[in-house]
């Protein structure tokens, strides 16, 4: 199997492998339980991998505050008032050299076991992505398992300093840290910080709010925020080599890749000076950045920067609003033309764990009227694509687990397990059985154009070619809720429609003979298109050489092989 294209399972193992049927609202881990590192089974590793999947993002590994209590296996007790939610945030890290005890069987053979999920994992015949945490920790960080010849974060600050280049953290000098603009009760506040630290979210005062990281503080890379941002980076600072350290340790645990969280909240060159250095020991390694900023997409991408990072203001802020009806379809033209040069490095999703499922109330309220943005998302390039676990089944994120309420997101800050992946685990036997009809034919849909875009070399290597300005001014096809572009290599061709309208929509296509130079195909006459999502795989034939009338279902769309004369 051809793998040159990316496609990424991102999964909360707290979540994926929960067996508990009934949830409690708030509830601890006592009640409503947590899945483990070895729920991933092999059969349940076989069939992610079956679905099309190269790659598995395991959110939430590295060690988190939590407010379960550990301290019989010499893990420090934590602090509510400074932790979101009964499980915690994972991207509020209590110990960068530790794996989370909820994700174990034997909470002292914890990495033990993770180590042996990575091996299940390989295995399997997928890599694995684990998240690295740069730009703030845990607010009352520990680190029970750090190296004996490393040295502890902020254990040599001068904390009478706001900033020292030296430093792991910022200070507030003469400020007592005041949680009490926090939703909590003071007569509960035990947590005593002095002087406080500045918060993860780049807050720098003494009193952090409601609406801020609270839970975490930032780490120093020899910026001074509060005077022009000043940078010092000769000699190097403390902070680059401990998160150097850090990354070498999970990279020797066999670890493929690193989605960096918040990269951007970090100094570029940061990032220059580290990766190099981590892929001269493990040249195979990738690292995938988190980036909100457009205009810093090509300065992370640059030499010796990332391999990959996400285009959430991009593809997906636009592909969102085309399926909502809140902007036409031409826009994805538009959108994908800020990233021409970069296209190939863009990694694409329409769910993760920050965004509201698609199928919530507060996106398309409907799994099946996800197909258009899916399929186009999946197929536009030769990018990494990326799915959220439960996506393929339809799962709405509208529940209400704790603190995170029904907001069509599902937590990750609460003990929770969620109905469709519950089913679809079924005691450890990952089948369908208990799945419903519309739950397997979605897996299905979700196999079918992953396992297409994993095998076609059109898709994960050809080139593509929009067919938006060519049927601008056609009046059978409507450009505010149609999409359609050719994907190609060597002789193979294929034209992907994507309908975004609430109706199925008899569309007029024309190919200029342009695409079909461009694939330099000039010389072969093209007679029928034959669909390959559908049962039928009745041919249609061409009016002409550069016209098609196809049917296109509501809210889907269809890929279609080009067969030449």
């Amino acid at each position: 199997m051809n793998q040159n294209k990316i496609i990424i399972y991102q999964v909360l193992p707290r979540l994926f492998g929960n067996k508990k049927r009934n949830n409690k609202v708030d509830g601890d881990l006592s009640e409503n339980g947590s899945g483990k590192f070895n729920n991933f089974s092999d059969k349940a590793l076989i069939e992610i991998k079956k679905m099309g999947f190269t790659h598995i993002w395991y959110t939430g590994i590295i060690a988190h505050a939590s407010q379960t209590d550990y301290t019989q296996y010499g893990i420090p007790k934590q602090y509510p008032e400074i932790i979101k939610g009964k499980a915690g945030s994972p991207y509020a890290i209590r110990d960068y050299y530790d794996v989370d005890p909820d994700l174990a069987e034997n909470v002292e053979n914890r990495m033990i076991e993770f180590e042996k999920m990575v091996q299940r994992t390989h295995r399997s015949g997928m890599d694995v992505i684990i998240d690295f945490v740069p730009n703030h920790l845990a607010r009352d960080y520990k680190s029970v398992m750090i190296p004996k010849d490393a040295l502890e974060f902020g254990i040599t600050d001068d904390s009478n300093y706001h900033f020292l280049p030296s430093n792991n953290f910022y200070y507030i000098p003469d400020k007592a840290l005041d949680l009490r603009g926090l939703p909590i009760n003071e007569n509960e506040i035990r947590y005593v910080e002095f002087p406080a630290k500045a918060t993860g979210n780049d807050s720098f005062t003494h009193a952090p709010s409601k609406y801020d990281w609270y839970e975490t503080v930032k780490l120093n890379y020899g910026i001074d925020y509060l005077n022009n941002h000043k940078s010092y980076f000769n000699p190097i600072p403390d902070t680059w080599h401990k998160m150097k350290d850090i990354l070498m340790f999970w990279a020797k645990k066999k670890v493929d890749a690193f989605r960096c969280d918040m990269a951007e909240m970090v100094p570029l060159e940061f990032w220059k000076w580290v990766i190099p250095l981590v892929k001269r020991k493990y040249p195979n390694i990738l690292f995938i950045a988190e980036i909100y900023n457009h205009n810093s997409y090509r300065n992370f991408l640059s030499a010796d920067a990332f391999d990959f990072l996400y285009d959430k203001v991009g593809l997906y802020d636009v592909v969102r609003d085309v399926a909502c009806g809140y902007r036409p379809s031409s826009d994805i033209t538009f959108a994908l033309n800020k990233v021409g040069d970069i296209q190939h490095q863009m990694l694409n999703f329409i769910e993760n764990h920050d965004e509201q499922r698609l199928a919530s109330d507060y996106f398309l309220g409907n799994p099946q009227k996800g197909k258009a943005a899916m399929i186009l998302t999946a197929s536009v390039g030769t990018n990494p694509i990326m799915v959220y676990f439960g996506q393929e089944l339809g799962e709405r994120g509208m529940d209400e687990e704790g603190f995170s309420g029904k907001d069509g997101r599902t937590t990750i800050f609460d003990y929770w397990s969620i109905d469709k992946i519950e089913r679809w685990n079924n005691n450890g036997k990952w089948d369908e059985s208990r799945l419903t009809s519309e739950e397997r034919e979605l897996r299905d849909f979700y196999s079918k154009l992953l396992q297409f875009c994993n095998q076609e070399k059109a898709i994960n290597k050809g080139k593509i070619y929009d067919l938006m300005y060519a049927n601008y001014d056609n009046n059978g096809f409507n450009s505010t809720k149609k999409y359609a572009f050719l994907r190609g290599y060597e002789e193979s061709l294929f034209l992907i429609i994507v309908n975004f309208n609430d109706e199925d929509s008899l569309i007029t296509v024309n190919i200029p003979q342009d695409a079909y130079s461009f694939f330099q195909l000039e010389k072969r006459k093209p007679i029928e298109v034959i669909p390959i999502f559908k049962s039928d795989k009745t041919g249609l034939t061409f009016d002409d050489a550069l016209s098609l009338k196809l049917k296109i279902e509501a809210y889907s769309g269809e890929i279609f092989k080009i067969n030449f004369k």
